[in-house]
């Protein structure tokens, strides 16, 4: 996991399985930003080959909580993302939690503009 600055925004890069084995790693650094004040927060998925219901938990988990504090969570899910056309996408269409997520079709798209919400 990779993370960076974008603007006012913090960007987390998740690559390869988002699953039982790696989603506490998600969560932890989810939990660092809000720790360290940071309110905007880009999960980028876009590398994303596989993803469990562990990993839909988390990515539902970092929504509650970034609303929790007054903050905003962003999701980069590309039309075709990965190797075969966003798997995380379908997995969320699929449990029909996709809906509960902003989500953007890259970084410059998710770190433009003015926040969501207020």
């Amino acid at each position: 996991m990779q993370g960076e600055q974008r603007g006012e925004w913090t960007v987390l890069r998740v690559a390869g399985e988002l699953d039982l084995a790696t989603s506490p790693l998600v969560r932890q650094h989810v939990h660092e930003a809000v720790a360290e004040g940071r309110r905007l927060l880009v999960l980028d998925l876009s590398d994303v080959l596989f993803c469990d219901s562990s990993g839909v938990g988390v990515l539902v988990a970092a929504r509650r909580l970034m609303r929790s504090c007054s903050g905003e969570l962003r999701l980069i899910l590309p039309a075709r993302g990965a190797e075969d056309g966003s798997h995380v996408n379908r997995v969320l269409a699929a449990l029909g939690v996709r809906r509960l997520f902003d989500c953007y079709p890259d970084l410059a798209s998710a770190a433009a503009g003015a926040r969501l919400t207020a």
